[in-house]
């Protein structure tokens, strides 16, 4: 399966279902102790766009957005990705897509990746998100949320 070949779109209410089963299931929500009520909560925010990444109308994996989240700029909240497809450059198309999206109407996008998560700081680095700042035991004791960057090239 190559990225090109996956669909991404607003998510449906049972694939909202889904994108809580798989934050709860998996890292980092895991070490940061966000249960599946919490999960559901988010994925369910109506201040928030959930958009799913599907392969062959199957989900495989999805991002969340918030539009004005840090000081009107868009924020990415979370990117997961179903096991099966993982390496795949899913994660990869779903923060391209996000970046497309806002480009037409923002400067600047943020995300904050957890410390203990080092292939998701690579993934962002890739993609040109800059290191802003630090934020000590910010969600849990121990462990740090990275304030990443990018900049938009408008013309």
């Amino acid at each position: 399966m190559t990225p090109a070949r996956i669909m991404i779109g607003p998510a449906t209410r049972e694939e909202r279902d889904w994108c809580a089963a798989l934050m709860a299931g998996s890292e980092p929500w895991i070490t940061l102790g966000r249960d599946l009520d919490q999960c559901h909560a988010r994925c369910g925010d109506s201040d928030y766009l959930l958009w799913v990444g599907r392969a062959d109308q199957r989900p495989c994996g999805f991002i969340l957005l918030h539009p004005r989240g840090l000081a009107g700029s868009p924020y990415i909240a979370s990117v997961g990705v179903a096991e099966d497809f993982r390496g795949r450059g899913v994660g990869t198309l779903m923060v391209r897509r996000a970046e497309e999206y806002f480009s037409a109407v923002a400067r600047h996008i943020f995300l904050c990746v957890s410390s203990f998560n080092p292939r998701a700081q690579r993934l962002y680095e890739r993609l040109g998100y800059t290191r802003v700042g630090e934020l000590p035991d910010y969600a849990i004791d121990g462990a740090s949320e990275i304030l990443m960057h990018k900049r938009f090239d408008r013309p």
